[in-house]
């Protein structure tokens, strides 16, 4: 039983009146007959304790002669079963199925190997290692040497022994040695010390780790867990940042993965069962509390949007309570929102952006030019050497390999690239042949004319460029099409979205710093328009409009300063406030511009994401942003990218796209991560 200052954090406690036999007859006659009723099941197993399931499986077969998790296979099925069965299991004998799970047949889930031997206590893992010994008759250590490799098998073996130190007493003089040795067997080392990592993390206590990543962190310069990320790969490096996130936070590290099995399209069940069942009576509660406070909403609103039917009843029987209920943040969660918009202040101040594109060395655009016309000339195009040299040179250097293209052939080097090329590489190759403002423009253009708009473009667009970026854009779109920008937008929009657009267009954002008095009346302006959203009109007092006077002329450092002093005044984040009260485009708009403020790179990243997950590809997306981003802080992109998804941006540009054009694109990204 887990306890939190004396209390038990479990969601799941023992029945009281609990009366085996009784529980017994009741799913029996649940299972008899045509059909069964899955609603009596589900109830009754997700509100007993572990150990009372366990006698409810004794009274089954003393009453009837069956094993009752043989019957609830044969009438349960899909997730609703394994979530089922699941509990009905001993603790250790799930952690021991799951593991087999994840090691038997074709490939490893490592995942599940990751997060079960990364957040067990000793006493779980010798308790692990004993059922899956009597339930299959195997070595799990065996098993699992047999399955694994290198580092990532020695860590795993480590883990497996359950000796992490459990004295509380802790060395300052060995705080201090652990963390030179880390730091020794990392940064200051040609190559890494891997033996160092796992002999320290794998054995040392909890307590003693936590002050070892503070000091760590003062001689590093940097967290324990970006040196790992730069140090080690693979699922080595997983394990050891598994191992990190539960030596800082066990709940924490369950609400990110209860996080990510729901994020996106689709929902890893497996993940999101194997974290309901075994947590239930540990942790489920203060997991819950930091779900809440990490992703400003509750773990049962989330479960309950991604689920259905009985399974999806079953685990919010689990979860135990809905934290959204009272419509307010924990006062943890409004904490934590404010921490995230310092630490935004405080990246912004010291990052620095970095595109991947950068001048090549020895330019000499003569010899492009005559490169690119050899490629080009006679029957078929070398569009291997068209690539090479175009991903290599900034858009000035294309520029100058343009003019002289023109000066040597007196032929226009676009005009043949288009009529060389097709499909997506000319979509690409074009692309880096225009300015960064004409390339803008012809997106934007792209969006507006013909049947329907592509208001996610505009968006991204123009919620993203700063003045001189929006400036530059206003004149390309003149000069190329005939017409300002204002117009085209304004003639194909309405409403309070188009003026969101067209004061974005304007380039009128302030540039100056934050203005702390101006602020608090700023955040007081965004919370009483709130309270009255649901009742917008058109004229110049609705919220939009409101909305868009500090959203759009303001500078990001003052933004975020608003945004702090927001949450100050209402216990809100503005993000979720304003996904709660509005809806469209408008909302579309409004929260690009704060994620915007709050971290640009992460913004860009979660577009590519999503251009690339699930069925098909979004390959102008993925061209619109690595080309736009490229000179810019496509390399800060690429991290957030590997942080959030825990997958490289290059590996994932790999896995889904294909021939030349994946051979630009990847040139572009500049590195697998």
């Amino acid at each position: 039983m887990a306890s939190k200052g004396g209390r038990y954090r479990g969601s799941v406690k023992d029945y009281p009146n609990f009366d085996a036999s009784k529980d017994a007859e009741a799913l029996y006659q649940a299972m008899k007959g045509w059909g069964s009723d899955k609603e009596t099941i589900l109830d009754l197993v997700t509100t007993r304790s572990n150990q009372q399931r366990m006698q409810v499986i004794q009274a089954y077969k003393s009453l009837y002669g069956k094993d009752l998790i043989g019957d609830l296979k044969y009438e349960l099925t899909g997730k609703f079963e394994r979530l089922i069965v699941g509990l009905m299991r001993p603790p250790a004998y799930f952690d021991a199925k799951e593991i087999k799970d994840a090691i038997d047949g074709v490939g490893t889930d490592e995942k599940c190997l990751i997060e079960i031997l990364a957040s067990r206590d000793n006493q779980q893992i010798h308790a692990l290692v004993a059922a899956y010994k009597d339930a299959y008759g195997r070595d799990l250590e065996t098993d699992v040497i047999k399955d694994t490799s290198g580092h990532f098998k020695k860590m795993l073996v480590v883990l497996l022994q359950g000796t992490r130190e459990e004295d509380d007493i802790v060395s300052e003089e060995l705080v201090a040695q652990d963390a030179q040795e880390l730091f020794e067997a990392g940064e200051v080392k040609w190559g890494t010390d891997e033996a160092q990592f796992i002999y320290i993390l794998g054995s040392r206590s909890k307590t003693h780790l936590q002050l070892v990543f503070d000091e760590y962190e003062k001689i590093a310069g940097k967290t324990i867990e970006e040196s790992i990320k730069g140090e080690l790969s693979g699922d080595f490096e997983k394990l050891m940042l598994a191992v990190v996130k539960c030596i800082r936070s066990i709940r924490d590290y369950f609400a990110v993965r209860l996080n990510k099995a729901m994020k996106g399209l689709g929902t890893a069940d497996n993940t999101l069962i194997r974290i309901m069942v075994s947590r239930s009576e540990i942790d489920m509660m203060d997991i819950r509390e930091s779900f809440r406070t990490q992703f400003e909403k509750s773990l049962y609103s989330m479960i309950k949007n991604d689920t259905s039917g009985d399974y999806k009843l079953a685990l919010l029987n689990l979860c135990g309570g809905d934290d959204d209920a009272a419509g307010e943040f924990f006062p943890e969660a409004a904490q934590a929102a404010m921490q995230k918009w310092e630490l935004s202040a405080t990246t912004a101040a010291r990052i620095e952006l970095k595109g991947t594109i950068e001048p090549a060395a020895d330019f000499n655009a003569d010899n492009d030019g005559k490169a690119l016309r050899k490629a080009m000339k006679g029957f078929g195009t070398d569009e291997d050497t068209i690539i090479d040299i175009l991903t290599k040179r900034t858009n000035n250097q294309r520029q100058e390999i343009r003019k002289a293209f023109k000066s040597h052939y007196g032929r226009d080097l676009m005009a043949d690239l288009k009529s060389e090329l097709g499909g997506t590489l000319a979509r690409l190759i074009l692309g880096l042949m225009m300015t960064p403002a004409q390339f803008d423009a012809k997106q934007i253009n792209k969006a507006i004319v013909g049947a329907g708009t592509d208001e996610k473009v505009l968006i991204e667009i123009l919620a993203t460029r700063n003045n001189q970026e929006i400036q530059a854009i206003n004149e390309a779109y003149q000069e190329a099409y005939n017409k300002s920008l204002e117009d085209a937008i304004s003639s194909d929009t309405s409403g309070h979205f188009k003026r969101i657009l067209v004061s974005l267009a304007s380039a009128n954002r302030d540039e100056s710093g934050e203005d702390l008095e101006k602020a608090v009346e700023d955040a007081k302006v965004i919370a009483s328009v709130l309270e009255i959203s649901d009742s917008v009109s058109d004229d110049s007092t609705s919220s939009e409009t409101r909305f868009m006077t500090i959203l759009c002329t303001r500078s990001y450092p003052h933004l975020r300063r608003v945004f702090q002093e927001f949450i100050k005044q209402t216990n809100h984040d503005v993000e979720h406030t304003i996904k709660k009260e509005m809806s469209g485009d408008v909302k579309d708009a409004f929260v690009a511009i704060v994620r915007s403020v709050k971290n640009k790179p992460a913004f860009f990243a979660e577009r590519l994401y999503k251009a690339m997950k699930g069925v098909g590809t979004d390959e102008r997306a993925l061209t619109r942003i690595l080309v736009s981003r490229s000179e810019i802080d496509l390399y800060n992109i690429r991290k957030e990218f590997k942080n959030e998804y825990e997958k490289s941006l290059h590996h994932c540009l790999e896995s889904e796209t294909s021939g030349d054009f994946r051979k630009a694109l990847l040139a572009i990204c500049g590195g697998d991560d």
